[in-house]
């Protein structure tokens, strides 16, 4: 089975996703992730206002078959968490690249993101 990769965004190889947009960054989950995490049960609350730093765990998501950290792909302040998410964490596997975003970080350092790979780098690196 492949699985949707959408050009356009940077992937972190723990299979996190940021589009970015003046500084903004929106950070997801992949199609591959939430497929291998199956159901997913629980999302850990993320607070507003919190400072991320790239490669660190920021939430946990729960799924029936495994807990799984959320590692953030790069530096930011949090400006915004997806509260629907927390309500219904099943939106993550149904659209994880549309109503399945996680947060949205104000951007520290954007150099960062030449560390992630490109939609077709990441899809070489999951192909099965």
């Amino acid at each position: 089975m492949s699985h949707q990769v959408v050009e356009g965004l940077y992937y972190a190889k723990t299979d996190e996703w940021i589009k970015v947009e003046d500084g903004i960054g929106t950070i997801g989950i992949s199609d591959y992730a939430q497929d291998q995490l199956g159901d997913i049960v629980y999302l850990e609350n993320i607070e507003k206002g919190q400072t991320l730093t790239r490669g660190e765990a920021f939430t946990t998501i729960e799924s029936v078959k495994a807990v799984s950290d959320m590692n953030a792909p790069v530096s930011g302040e949090v400006i915004e968490v997806n509260e629907a998410l927390i309500e219904d964490t099943s939106i993550l596997n149904r659209d994880p690249y549309g109503e399945g975003w996680i947060v949205k970080l104000q951007l520290t350092d954007p150099a960062e993101l030449k560390s992630l790979m490109t939609a077709a780098d990441y899809a070489d690196y999951r192909k099965e």
